[in-house]
């Protein structure tokens, strides 16, 4: 056994380096049983045309477990469909964790399958901040650290289904955490080292800073930390957003248009699928610009 495989339960070694099978964290909702449009919950909002209970199957999901409506989702009052992100959960519950076995052909398992699902899907959502971490050099001093967490939180998503129901994800992540912020605090101060025109007098943000609106056109927000903060709907047209800490930003109906966010740190698809921009915005390279930002 090599550092970039586990074993898992069935005594099998399974490859978790990036380029492997195991750790493909971009959704393939054509491995997946519609997962997230059965096992989540959504009610009558901006973001859905209708309410539905967590376990139900939603209307517009064909046997096939494809969207019936998937090119029509905006249009239709789904916009919260086209936001969110699995992390390739989906497709890990669906082919490793089941086996290939759907809901539909075998019921018996539907109910574990959809509980399995939400909590597979914040591991996966680690694997991606972490696999992000690996990649930044300012934060080389914790990599084993870092390939360590990756390791530890793969094989937590290979247990048995009854097993990843009883883990506590929550002190899972609580100890990721611990090395995200050490990354972040690494990237952001490499990052200010080297600024050419560092900003004179940068404001500072606390976790979950209320900027819900703000008129931020043009700021220069190199190297800020927004962990948590609320963006909704917020003026961000033009600034300068290279290096600032994004994870867990509520970035709904923010305007990014001409926005720099090269080399922000964990900034998701699901953040930049949830706001607003243009062919301007400038992405990291493992990002895309959304559909909706240049539909006409």
């Amino acid at each position: 056994m090599d550092g970039d495989q586990v074993l898992n339960e069935k005594g099998e070694y399974v490859d978790i380096s990036p380029a492997g099978n195991q750790l493909n964290l971009i959704s393939d909702c054509e491995s997946c049983f519609g997962l997230c449009c059965v096992a989540l919950p959504f009610a009558a909002s901006s973001d859905f045309a209708m309410d539905k209970n967590a376990g139900q199957p939603c209307p517009n999901l064909k046997t096939d477990f494809r969207c019936g409506v998937h090119t029509k989702l905006r249009p239709l009052g789904f916009r919260g469909c086209t936001v969110y992100d699995c992390f390739g959960a989906g497709q890990k519950v669906s082919q490793i964790t089941y086996d290939g076995k759907d809901w539909r052909q075998f019921p018996a398992s539907a109910k574990q399958m959809f509980e399995v699902f939400p909590m597979m899907r914040q591991l996966h959502e680690l694997l991606w901040y972490l696999s992000e971490s690996l990649t930044f050099q300012a934060a080389q001093s914790i990599h084993e650290e870092l390939q360590r967490a990756i390791t530890k939180t793969e094989q937590l998503t290979l247990l048995s289904p009854s097993a990843i129901l009883e883990l506590d994800v929550t002190a899972h992540r609580a100890d990721v955490n611990i090395l995200l912020l050490q990354t972040s605090e690494l990237v952001r101060t490499e990052a200010r080292r080297l600024q050419k025109n560092p900003a004179k007098k940068q404001k500072t943000y606390n976790r979950g800073a209320d900027l819900i609106g703000a008129n931020l056109k043009g700021a220069d927000l190199r190297c800020a930390n927004l962990r948590g903060a609320y963006l909704i709907a917020a003026n961000l047209r033009g600034a300068d957003l290279r290096a600032a800490d994004l994870i867990g930003a509520d970035l709904r109906d923010a305007d990014l248009s001409g926005a720099n966010l090269t080399e922000s740190i964990f900034l998701t698809q699901s953040q930049l699928n949830a706001a607003k921009g243009d062919a301007d915005t400038k992405l990291p390279p493992s990002l895309l610009h959304p559909e909706h930002w240049t539909a006409k």
